[in-house]
């Protein structure tokens, strides 16, 4: 079986932590991997891949020292250890253009502005976790108490 792994990218401690926090119900299931720099992130998302596990969720701050949400975003398309990792952007400072890019460059799953509420992100992972392990093919069956209902039964509804 392999492991699944939702990574945060977030240059500021506090905030990163307060993802991580927000998002520690998923530790049951799934590994939490902290970064604080877009190269980071891509270095442990090779990481991840090379031992043979998946990265189901990327979360990502835009505004970074060195390489921003977006241009991780770019850099990563295409990229076979990320092919079908949902991707979210949680930020409060990207102005319109960088959402227009994360959307068309970065294909973005969802964009959530800081400061966020807690419910609606979990909510929103949960979601994508639940796509991202049905589009998977991955044996739902065994993540049943953690994943969306009403996803999961619209795709067993067919």
């Amino acid at each position: 079986m392999n492991n699944l792994y939702i990574v945060i990218v977030e240059d500021q401690k506090e905030v990163l932590d307060a993802v991580s926090n927000d998002l520690s119900a998923f530790e049951d299931f799934c590994h939490l991997e902290e970064c604080q720099e877009g190269e980071e992130a891509m270095e442990v998302m090779r990481e991840i891949d090379e031992q043979g596990d998946l990265v189901a969720v990327l979360i990502t701050d835009h505004i970074m020292p060195g390489m921003t949400g977006v241009e991780l975003l770019t850099a990563i398309k295409g990229e076979p250890y990320v092919k079908a990792t949902k991707k979210i952007m949680l930020t409060g400072l990207a102005t319109h253009e960088d959402t227009i890019n994360a959307i068309n460059l970065g294909s973005i799953d969802r964009y959530i502005e800081k400061p966020w509420d807690k419910e609606e992100l979990t909510a929103v992972v949960r979601k994508l976790l639940t796509n991202f392990i049905l589009e998977s093919g991955m044996d739902y069956e065994q993540y049943m108490e953690y994943l969306d209902k009403p996803t999961l039964f619209k795709y067993l509804s067919g």
